[in-house]
């Protein structure tokens, strides 16, 4: 049972993101259950990353298996600890390289998507600058006992600010880096919206030549397919000066690498997974996280696959002793078992419950009518090597809409009709009582 009822809009979101087979960003809480030592495991990697130093994993697990809900677990829990999370699913047009822009276009889907306790659902770029801003307004405000209005105040903020930056200036394109940050310092000074808007704009890496950039702020630099992961190593320095715990970035959909025709192609991307890899396990990165979501076969295809490309299969591959019932979850591949049968029982009678506070009903689903739909579910051809928990939640929440439409079925009557048949003539509930006595939710 839920402790406390999620809000309508919460509840409507997460219903309608289930029953379209996505995750929903919001309200994770209400429905989450098992993966508990996955989730130990990257708090562990949270709890270094915060610490300073840097985490590299891949969630790897078949279509549907919950990776994806993983994966946005993990972003709201470490927005509310205080760190940046940004984000993006990999495509066509958005690969981590590319000649034709691909990976600028994976860079700019990440600043529009970075995110903070305060501003969970993106472009949360312009209000860390002002933050990081007004709090060094406010130190130098205690340290010197001058105000805003004082003749020195302005320049002593800007001192503030170069010392700050200063780190900055010895990383790989730092400079420039610093200069866009004290170019919207003068802009926000001087209550100039536009010319602010123009140092956002090159942050998020969409100047697409250096004239253009020149001309508007001074700076003849632009974020490129090369250099644009440079810059997640600046932000995530920058994030921590700035008062954040560290920077998470996570990247879903390998597949879309292991689609890519040409070879050589998919070998620069994974090249530049090698980089990344190497970086944060070597040190050579502080406060910064990278979490990669993908499908078994996109790893370990020897032809197509991450593990096609030798550096890294000599990396991520499995040692000798991890098994299904012993893995090894420090390593850095974390692969998602399915939801056990219980765990299952468990998350159909939150929706079950979450549904009927929607949509303002009494619930009389009884617990052997859950137990009746996932009999049918796991009995179906195959569902003991293909079911997967979205398709099972997609056909629950179903269900539970034509059940709300019609008042005079109870569930066995609907999912008795149609495709809801079941394997063998056991329908009645004394039977599905005996068959899963043990069970408890």
């Amino acid at each position: 049972m839920m402790e406390k009822k999620a809000p309508k809009r919460i509840a409507t979101a997460i219903l309608n993101s289930l029953k379209g087979g996505v995750v929903p960003r919001v309200g994770l809480e209400y429905i989450a259950v098992g993966r508990k030592s996955e989730i130990d495991a990257l708090l562990h990697d949270v709890s270094i990353i915060e610490d300073g130093g840097a985490a590299f994993r891949f969630i790897v697990g078949r279509y549907g298996s919950g990776k994806s809900f993983l994966l946005q677990t993990m972003r709201n829990y470490v927005m509310e600890k205080g760190f940046v999370v940004i984000d993006a699913d990999l495509s066509i047009e958005r690969r981590l390289s590319g000649t034709k822009g691909q990976g600028i276009s994976t860079y700019k889907e990440l600043m529009q998507n970075m995110s903070t306790r305060t501003k969970p659902d993106g472009g949360a770029l312009p209000l860390i600058l002002e933050r990081w801003i007004s709090s060094i307004q406010s130190e130098v405000a205690a340290s010197t006992g001058l105000s805003p209005d004082d003749s020195g105040f302005d320049e002593a903020v800007r001192s503030k600010i170069y010392s700050t930056v200063n780190e900055l200036e010895g990383m790989v394109n730092g400079f420039d880096f610093a200069r866009v940050i004290l170019f919207y310092w003068d802009k926000h000074k001087f209550g100039d919206d536009q010319g602010k808007a123009k140092a956002v704009k090159w942050f998020r890496g969409e100047y697409s030549t250096k004239t253009e950039a020149k001309n508007e702020i001074g700076v003849n630099f632009i974020i490129n397919d090369d250099n644009w992961y440079d810059f997640i190593k600046l932000f995530a320095t920058f994030l921590v000066n700035a008062g954040y715990k560290g920077l998470l970035v996570m990247i879903d959909e390998l597949e879309a690498i292991f689609k890519i025709p040409h070879r050589i192609t998919r070998q620069y991307n994974y090249e530049k997974i090698l980089t990344m890899y190497n970086d944060t396990l070597q040190g050579k990165v502080k406060h910064l996280g990278i979490i990669m979501g993908g499908t078994p076969q996109c790893i370990e295809d020897t032809e197509k696959g991450i593990f096609s490309y030798g550096a890294l299969r000599s990396r991520l591959a499995e040692g000798r002793f991890s098994t299904v019932e012993h893995r090894d979850l420090l390593a850095p591949i974390i692969r998602l078992n399915t939801l056990s049968y219980e765990e299952m029982l468990v998350l159909i009678e939150k929706l079950a419950i979450l549904h009927s506070d929607l949509y303002d009903y009494q619930m009389k689903i009884s617990e052997s009518e859950l137990l009746a739909f996932l009999k049918i579910e796991y009995e179906r051809i195959g569902a003991d090597t293909h079911i997967t928990p979205r398709e099972i939640i997609r056909n629950f929440v179903e269900v539970l809409n034509i059940m709300y439409q019609s008042a005079d079925k109870n569930m066995i009557d609907i999912i008795s009709d149609g495709e809801f048949v079941f394997a063998k003539d056991e329908t009645s509930e004394e039977s599905l009582y005996d068959e899963f006595a043990d069970f408890e939710v």
